[in-house]
């Protein structure tokens, strides 16, 4: 599996592709000492990346896919129909799904997201607006959620309803 490590202002993100798709984007402190290897697929998410980071990207295009359950797979799907610059509460990530009684199990596979950024798990919040469970620490979540509102020009990130 090639995998390169991508700089960007949280830390190191180590992306992975896996059979032509990227399977895994995971952040770090600081970067393993292993061997890279480059492909034209992991150079595309490393531009993108770059380009959400400087505030020009909002939707990522290149080719993903990670592995998980059918249900995994639909709970991430629903986030990558979060809105940039908004957030929705556990309950309502439930509720899209038509599955309300299901909110730990989604919370669990959001816990479970191996696309950090790109399929935004960044943007689902506490039911009291607290920021919650997050794979890279809070601090990220709290960068991420300030960084897409000021992209946006608005001051907070707001619910998505």
């Amino acid at each position: 599996m090639p995998q390169i490590y991508y700089e960007n202002p949280l830390g190191v993100a180590c992306i992975t592709e896996t059979d032509g798709a990227i399977s895994s984007i995971s952040i770090m402190d600081v970067p393993k000492d292993i061997d890279q290897a480059s492909t034209p697929l992991l150079q595309q998410a490393a531009q993108q990346l770059d380009e959400y980071f400087a505030g020009t990207r909002k939707i990522f295009d290149f080719k993903m896919r990670q592995e998980g359950s059918t249900f995994q797979q639909e709970v991430w799907k629903t986030l990558l129909d979060i809105e940039y610059g908004k957030t929705i509460t556990y309950t309502q990530q439930s509720n899209r799904m038509n599955n309300p009684l299901a909110i730990r199990a989604i919370a669990a596979a959001n816990g479970k997201n191996s696309l950090w950024v790109v399929v935004p798990c960044h943007r689902v919040i506490g039911a009291n607006g607290e920021l919650t469970g997050y794979a890279g620490g809070i601090w990220r979540k709290q960068w991420l959620l300030e960084h897409e509102a000021k992209v946006l020009g608005i001051g907070q990130t707001k619910l998505a309803f």
